[in-house]
C-alpha cells in the first residue's frame, strides 16, 4: 500500500510543535510525537495539503513555510509512505484541540528525547545542519527498528547502540544522530607495529584527511572504523585495513589486545561531536611496506613510521596534532614491551 502525506514541523522561539499520537488505536504512529500534517486530497498539492492539515489539526494558518524534503518511510508491514517534509516560522490564530493527539511546544534540543521514529531523528539532524533540501528514504522492520537509510539515494551508516556493558541494546542508530546523541557504538582500532633496527618500535601512524568530518589533519591509529549494524567485529577490522590502507591481511594475523572505552565531546564546523566509543583494539606486527600502501583518499592523506617512545612524548605533551588516546597507546606499549 503507497500513501501520500505531509508532514509539518512548526518552530516558534526555539520550540517545535510536537504532537502525541495517543487517539487512534491501529495508528502506526501511536504513542509517538511527530509534527502535524495527514494524507493528501484528490487532486491537491504538497503545499495544499499541508495548509489544510496544519489549519485542521492546529487551528493555524501558515504564512511562512518551507518545503524541505521528501521522505519514503518503509513500514516493513506492507507500507510505504512519501511524506513531504515543511517547517514553518510564521502563522496565525489560535491554537485549537486536535482529535489526533495532544499538542505540545517542545524545545528543540529535548525532542530527541522524546519518544519519536529513530528515522525522525535523521531528518531532524539535516533540518538543524540547514540541508536545503533532501530525499530520505527509510526502512523499517514492521516492529519500529530502523533497518536501512539513504539520503539522496546514497546509504547512510548505521551502527548498533551498545548497553554500557558492550552488549547491543536492540537499537540502530544512524552515525550522525549517534555522534549528536553521544551513543556508545561499537569500532575497531587496527595498530600496526614493526622492530626498529636498534631495538623498541615503531608505529604506523595515519593523517586523517582534511575532508573527514572530525579532527580533520589530525594523526590517528594505523586504521580504524565503525561496525557497521549486523556486521562481525573481525570483519570489520580486515575489510578497514584494505579499504584505508589497501592492506590485505589474515584474520589469525591480528593480535586482540582489548577493549578500549573512549569518550571526546569537540565542535567541527560549528556543530557539537560526540564520540562515545565501545572499542575493539587489535595489533599487526607483520612486515609493512608504507609505499606499496594504496591510501584512501577520502579518509587518509598520508601514513608515517614514528618511533613509539617518542610518538607517546608527543601524545602526552600534545607537541602534535592528534585524536589518539592515551591510555590506549598505553595498551600497545604494554603489548609490545611486556
Amino acid at each position: 500500500m503507497r500513501n501520500l502525506s505531509t508532514l509539518c514541523y512548526i518552530e516558534k522561539e526555539g520550540s517545535y510543535l510536537m504532537l502525541h499520537r495517543t487517539v487512534k488505536k491501529n495508528d502506526v504512529n501511536k504513542d509517538k510525537w511527530i509534527g502535524v500534517g495527514g494524507h493528501f486530497e484528490e487532486g491537491e498539492s504538497p503545499e495544499e495539503c499541508v495548509l489544510r492539515e496544519v489549519k485542521e489539526e492546529t487551528g493555524y494558518t501558515l504564512t511562512s513555510y518551507q518545503y524541505r524534503g521528501l521522505v519514503t518511510f518503509i513500514s516493513g508491514d506492507g507500507v510505504t509512505e512519501y511524506m513531504s517534509l515543511f517547517t514553518a516560522d510564521q502563522f496565525t490564530g489560535e491554537e485549537i484541540s486536535c482529535n489526533e493527539g495532544e499538542l505540545e511546544w517542545v524545545p528543540k534540543e529535548k525532542v530527541w528525547g522524546l519518544n519519536i521514529w529513530e528515522g525522525d531523528k535523521i531528518f531532524f539532524r539535516l533540518l538543524d545542519e540547514k540541508i536545503p533540501f533532501f530525499s530520505l528514504k527509510l526502512v523499517y522492520n514492521g516492529h519500529s527498528g530502523l533497518v536501512s537509510a539513504s539520503l539522496n539515494g546514497r546509504p547512510m551508516e548505521l551502527f548498533d547502540i551498545l548497553n554500557e556493558d558492550g552488549s547491543k541494546s536492540g537499537v540502530v542508530r544512524e552515525r550522525g544522530v549517534a555522534h549528536c546523541e553521544g551513543s556508545l557504538h561499537p569500532t575497531v582500532h587496527i595498530w600496526i607495529a614493526r622492530v626498529r633496527e636498534h631495538g623498541g618500535y615503531d608505529i604506523l601512524l595515519q593523517k586523517r584527511s582534511g575532508q573527514k568530518d572530525s579532527y580533520p589533519g589530525c594523526y590517528d591509529i594505523s586504521a580504524a572504523g565503525h561496525v557497521a549494524a549486523g556486521e562481525e567485529i573481525l570483519e570489520t577490522a580486515l575489510r578497514e585495513l584494505e579499504e584505508e590502507l589497501g592492506l590485505e591481511v589474515r584474520r589469525e594475523k591480528l593480535e586482540k589486545l582489548g577493549i578500549h572505552r573512549g569518550w571526546t565531546e569537540d565542535i567541527f564546523y560549528g556543530r557539537v561531536f560526540k564520540d562515545y566509543e565501545w572499542s575493539h583494539v587489535y595489533l599487526y606486527r607483520e612486515p609493512v611496506n608504507i609505499h606499496e600502501l594504496r591510501l584512501q583518499e577520502s579518509e587518509v592523506e598520508e601514513v608515517i613510521w614514528m618511533d613509539y617512545q617518542e610518538c607517546l612524548k608527543m601524545i602526552e605533551d600534545n607537541s602534535m596534532p592528534h585524536c589518539i588516546y592515551e591510555d590506549e597507546f598505553r595498551m600497545v606499549g604494554k603489548a609490545l614491551y611486556g
